[in-house]
């Protein structure tokens, strides 16, 4: 029997490092940041659609997605945001259910995971059977994102806070993981779920 179980969380909260683990665990992972990234490749419909809306600034002199210049124009605007994704979405959604399928054709019994950050956002929990949140102090996102992406504080702030906030996910959610303490006590809760769902 094939499971399917969305992973999400807010920026910076450890997601990634979930989804290692369960990958290693040997679950098949469909990553939404890499579909997001595929889908705006040179010559794709949803660049020029990109195009066509933000206008040549937001692509590099190669012709190719200018991804900084676009993350600080919707970072800063929720009407641009929520125009990027409108563009987007319908891209992203046809790529990860022609891999959720192939993963079925593929395999008789297996369990996928969507990795997605906005799963509960963009309303694509029609596509997962469970919800796994991944929640951390708010503290450790700050610096955790100033760390990763060269940032200030302040941006930092602004990117946490145009996410959705995680009190508001867990009500979506059918399983929380913790990862305010160390790596045991994150791994110990995935594994003691991944047992739940592979019987």
């Amino acid at each position: 029997m094939t499971v399917i179980i969305g992973l999400t969380g807010g920026i910076a909260s450890g997601k990634t490092t979930v989804s290692n683990i369960l990958r290693e665990l040997g679950a098949i992972i469909i990553d939404a940041d890499e579909i997001s990234r595929k889908i705006v490749e040179k010559g794709k419909p949803a660049l020029d659609e990109i195009r066509e809306y933000f206008g040549e600034k937001v692509l590099l002199e190669n012709g190719e997605l200018n991804r900084k210049k676009l993350g600080d124009i919707v970072f800063d605007n929720a009407e641009e945001l929520r125009k990027l994704s409108e563009i987007t979405l319908p891209y992203i959604v046809e790529e990860i259910t022609d891999e959720i399928n192939l993963c079925k054709e593929t395999y008789n019994d297996c369990v996928i995971v969507l990795d997605a950050a906005l799963l509960i956002e963009q309303n694509l929990m029609y596509l997962v059977e469970e919800i796994w949140l991944v929640v951390a102090p708010r503290e450790t996102q700050f610096e955790r994102l100033v760390e990763r992406e060269d940032i200030s504080r302040d941006g930092a702030e602004k990117r946490i806070d145009a996410q959705m906030s995680p009190e508001h996910k867990k009500k979506y959610a059918h399983k929380i993981i913790d990862n305010s303490k160390d790596l045991d006590h994150l791994r110990a809760q995935i594994e003691a779920n991944w047992k739940r769902v592979t019987g």
